[in-house]
C-alpha cells in the first residue's frame, strides 16, 4: 500500500460519527446469572451474538466502575449496529443501556427478577428481531483509512516475534501515525525491563508522568502480594520454548511493536476511550483475550495480533489479524495465521514490504473479509476483574 494517505476503507458510519467495519447485534448479558436468557435470545434471532462472561455480581469500586465500563464499552464499539442488554435486576441493566444509549444506536434492556426467564427471552427476541432488522439496513460507506482505530497485542512470543511479527506491526502503526490514525498498545507487565524506552517516547511531562504512575501501580500490586519476581508467568513456558530468556528480554520485542516513529500521545486507563489521535498505552494484562476484549471497550475496531509459536486468540466484535514470522508456525498452525511474514528471516522481504503487506490485510479485513479467527469461530470476550468479589 504505497499511498495510504489516499487510502480509504468501507465501512458502517454509526450515530455518533465513528466508522465500525462489522456489524453485530449483540445480545450482552449483564452478569453471569444472564448468561443462559442471552443464549436463548440469540438462538431464536439468527444473526445475533450472545457474549456470555463470568462476572456482575456484588462487584464494587474500581471494579465494578471497570465492569461497567468494559460492558458499556463493548456495546458502545463501532463494530456494532445495536444491543440487547440482559440482567438479573433492572438498575445495574439500566447503568449499562443508559451508557450504550449515549452512542446514539438502538440499545433496549431487560431483567429478569420479577419476569422469569421465558417472559424475559420472549421480549428480547421481539426486540433483538427488530435489531436486526435495522441492522440489515445498513450500507458500507467509504472512509479515509485514518479513521480505522487500530489496537495491537502480541501472544506466545519467540525470537521471531521482536525480530519479524513485531517489528512488521511497528512499521505498519509508524505508517498509520503520520495519516493521523489512533492506536493503542499495553500488556504493562511485558514492558518490565524496558518501560524507560516507553517513558522516553511520551510527548509531555504529564503524559510520562501518568505513565510512570501506571507502570508503578502494577509494580505496586506485585509488592503487595509478595512476589518477588515474575518467573511463574513471565516469560511463559512457551515463550522458554521458543527461546526468550528474561521478562527483559521479552519487553524488548513486545516494544518493537510501537515503530521507530510514534509517540505515545496519552496514557489510558483499562478500557478507556482516547479522546485524541494518535498512539495511545492503555494499561492492561498480557493475558490475550483480557487485554483484546479491553481494546473492544476501548472503541478499536481492529486488532493487529503478533505470534511466534501460536496462539488461538480471537474476539466477539474485533477482527484480530495474526502476522506471524516463524516458519515452523505458519506451517504447522498456518489456518490461525493471517499475515506471514517468515520471508523476513529469509531476507526474502523487507520490513517496508512487510508492513505494506499488513497494511493490505487492514484495509481487506475493513472492507469485509474475515480474519482466520473469525473463520474460526474464536469469539473469545474476558473481563479483567480488579478485586474478589463482597
Amino acid at each position: 500500500m504505497t499511498n495510504l494517505k489516499d487510502a480509504t476503507f468501507l465501512g458502517y458510519r454509526r450515530e455518533n460519527g465513528r466508522m465500525g467495519i462489522r456489524n453485530h447485534v449483540l445480545i450482552l448479558p449483564l452478569d453471569d446469572l444472564s448468561n443462559a436468557a442471552c443464549e436463548a435470545v440469540a438462538n431464536n434471532i439468527k444473526g445475533t451474538m450472545a457474549i456470555p462472561h463470568s462476572y456482575g455480581r456484588l462487584q464494587f469500586g474500581a471494579d465494578l466502575d471497570l465492569h461497567f465500563r468494559t460492558l458499556i464499552g463493548t456495546g458502545s464499539n463501532p463494530n456494532v449496529a445495536a444491543v440487547v442488554v440482559i440482567g438479573i435486576e433492572p438498575q445495574w441493566t439500566k447503568i449499562i443501556v443508559d451508557g450504550i444509549k449515549a452512542s446514539g444506536k438502538p440499545v433496549e434492556g431487560f431483567w429478569i427478577e420479577g419476569n422469569g426467564d421465558t417472559a424475559t427471552i420472549a421480549s428480547a427476541s421481539k426486540a433483538a428481531y427488530n435489531m436486526m432488522k435495522h441492522a440489515s439496513k445498513q450500507k458500507r460507506v467509504s472512509a479515509p483509512l485514518s479513521e480505522l482505530w487500530v489496537s495491537t497485542k502480541c501472544g506466545e512470543s519467540d525470537t521471531t516475534s521482536g525480530c519479524g511479527a513485531n517489528p512488521t506491526v511497528g512499521d505498519a502503526f509508524d505508517k498509520l501515525y503520520e495519516i493521523g490514525s489512533t492506536m493503542v498498545f499495553g500488556e504493562t507487565t511485558e514492558l518490565t525491563g524496558g518501560e524507560h524506552l516507553v517513558e522516553a517516547r511520551c510527548r509531555t511531562p504529564e503524559v510520562k508522568k501518568k505513565f510512570r504512575e501506571m507502570f508503578d501501580r502494577y509494580q505496586d500490586v506485585i509488592e503487595r502480594h509478595k512476589t518477588s519476581d515474575l518467573s511463574d508467568s513471565q516469560p511463559t513456558k512457551g515463550n522458554i520454548a521458543g527461546g526468550l530468556t528474561t521478562i527483559e528480554e521479552k519487553a524488548l520485542g513486545n516494544i518493537q511493536k510501537i515503530g521507530k516513529k510514534c509517540i505515545v500521545d496519552s496514557v489510558l486507563d483499562k478500557g478507556e476511550e482516547p479522546k485524541i489521535p494518535g498512539l495511545h498505552f492503555m494499561d492492561s494484562s498480557s493475558a490475550a483475550a483480557e487485554m483484546v476484549t479491553l481494546c473492544a471497550a476501548a472503541g478499536f475496531t481492529a486488532h493487529f495480533f503478533p505470534t511466534g509459536q501460536g496462539n488461538v486468540i480471537g474476539n466477539a466484535i474485533l477482527p484480530v489479524i495474526k502476522i506471524c514470522a516463524n516458519p515452523k508456525t505458519v506451517r504447522t498452525m498456518g489456518e490461525h495465521i493471517d499475515v506471514d511474514v517468515s520471508g523476513l528471516l529469509r531476507r526474502e522481504e523487507n520490513m517496508d514490504e512487510a508492513g505494506n503487506k499488513l497494511l493490505d490485510c487492514l484495509k481487506r479485513t475493513a472492507d469485509g473479509e474475515l480474519t482466520a479467527s473469525e473463520i474460526l469461530g474464536h469469539r473469545e470476550f474476558v473481563l479483567t476483574r480488579l478485586y474478589e468479589s463482597a
